[in-house]
């Protein structure tokens, strides 16, 4: 069982806990007090946890994030004066800058989400943090280097104070869109919420998916389908996003490609090198159907098996083809999805002893172990960093900077995807109103599905992988 699930099991498990206790007593209300009494509290308790308490949030608030950067990216002479930023030191204009300061939310803070207001650049941010947080956060100030070294960067705590010394850290951002770029993504969607702004600037990019993304077809079953036809329909739908989208941002449909390997069974297939593994829901053990829309043949063309082997071929095929300079694919930590770490394994076993290598390997997080609500905050803020509580691992992040327009044109690509069209459940919907009356959550101007919120976004947050080897 993997980490992040431990987390939900323990989470859920609470929650039948506290949920018993609570019958428990107004049970004993009603009994004490009026009948009527445990029927309107428990209407105003089951509110009151849609609005305030329904996040996936596995640590306490009040716990330090814990990152560990190397030595030589600390920026001297920082300092934070009557809400003003300051440094001594000059920095690159287009550098990752970090910022780590403590948090401590105000009273309001408890009901509206505590977010840390960054003015003085070109346009104004906002990046906000966990309800009653109270601890060491880091902002992102990627993109305002020239607003921070003139003096003019100020930062002011919406239902939240600012506290203690603040730290900086700089990275210079080479310019990968000049190089040949590879983005892995194990499903379709995971290129486009990762890094649209990022491939979409690039000369040579491709993109390369590894499942076709064929399970939990329930909204396909409600046109009347059954469950093994609408998971191939909905794989079929899916592999096709995956080569059609990426034409939205200027990439050739000669370098896009779908294995068609099937959802959620890499981690089977990794632990049985040769032996074929089947598809969960689609009733089937042939790949074939899902690379219909591929420009060229593969190695796993010739017997449509679905094996680690075979995936190793066709990526070494592929690594060998396109040369890519630059290697973007999820992190090996940071995200915790079985298929995501198996993305990474795959590449990194496909690229052991191959002729070609890369010169930069930057990883993404499109989900995370401790918090399912991260990126907290609106669309179109900034992106903080997210919670991280084990310093062993010395990160280096890379942020890219988009503009509004990029914005518009990665949500866009978004609402292509067929995955994030459908309407959440009417219980969802219910939450999310009761958190815009009561809690203050704006919603996504773009679309319902969470990932307008969460993608759509000033930054793309990257991680270097490793040393460039330029």
């Amino acid at each position: 069982m993997s980490r992040k699930q431990q987390l939900l099991k323990r989470h859920r498990r609470n929650k039948r806990i506290g949920l018993l206790i609570g019958l428990l007593l107004l049970l004993v209300i009603g009994i004490c007090v009026a009948w009527w009494l445990p029927l309107v509290l428990a209407v105003l308790a089951w509110v009151a946890h849609e609005a305030w308490f329904a996040d996936h949030l596995f640590y306490a608030p009040g716990e330090d994030y814990q990152y560990r950067f190397s030595a030589d990216a600390e920026v001297s002479g920082v300092r934070f004066e009557r809400g003003r930023l300051l440094v001594d030191s000059a920095l690159e204009a287009d550098a990752t800058l970090v910022l780590a300061i403590r948090v401590k939310s105000a009273w309001l803070g408890r009901l509206l989400d505590p977010a840390v207001e960054i003015l003085g650049g070109e346009s104004p941010d906002r990046q906000a943090f966990e309800r009653g947080v109270n601890g060491v956060r880091y902002l992102n100030l990627s993109g305002l280097a020239p607003a921070l070294m003139a003096g003019e960067l100020r930062l002011h705590g919406r239902f939240c104070r600012l506290l203690g010394a603040p730290r900086l850290w700089a990275w210079a951002t080479a310019d990968y869109t000049a190089q040949r770029m590879m983005v892995i993504a194990p499903h379709a969607d995971d290129a486009e919420l990762a890094a649209f702004g990022l491939y979409s600037q690039a000369d040579k990019p491709w993109i390369v998916t590894l499942t076709a993304g064929e399970i939990e077809a329930e909204h396909y079953q409600q046109m009347g389908m059954d469950s093994v036809e609408a998971a191939r329909i909905k794989g079929r739908l899916r592999a096709w996003d995956s080569i059609a989208v990426p034409r939205w941002a200027g990439v050739p449909e000669a370098q896009c490609v779908q294995l068609g390997y099937f959802c959620l069974q890499l981690p089977v297939m990794r632990e049985t090198p040769d032996q074929p593994v089947a598809s969960r829901e689609a009733d089937l053990s042939d790949i074939r159907l899902f690379r219909q829309f591929n420009p060229f043949p593969l190695p796993a063309d010739q017997d449509g098996l679905p094996t680690w082997n075979n995936l190793l071929a066709d990526l070494r095929y592929l690594l060998l083809m396109a040369r890519p300079e630059v290697i973007v694919l999820p992190h090996p930590v940071l995200d915790p999805h079985p298929d995501h770490i198996c993305a990474h394994q795959a590449v990194t076993e496909a690229l052991h002893g191959l002729e070609w290598q890369p010169t930069t390997i930057l990883g993404y997080a499109n989900h995370l172990h401790d918090n399912d609500r991260w990126p907290m905050g609106d669309a179109g803020t900034g992106i903080a960093l997210p919670p991280q509580f084990d310093d062993a691992l010395v990160l280096s992040p890379s942020s890219v900077s988009l503009s509004l327009a990029q914005q518009r044109d990665k949500a866009m690509a978004l609402g292509m995807m067929h995955d994030l069209q459908p309407a959440p459940p009417f219980k969802r919907r219910v939450r999310r109103w009761l958190q815009r009356v009561l809690a203050g959550r704006a919603p996504s101007p773009y679309g319902e599905n969470e990932f307008f919120r969460k993608a759509v976004r000033r930054h793309e947050l990257l991680w270097r992988l490793g040393k460039d080897k330029s």
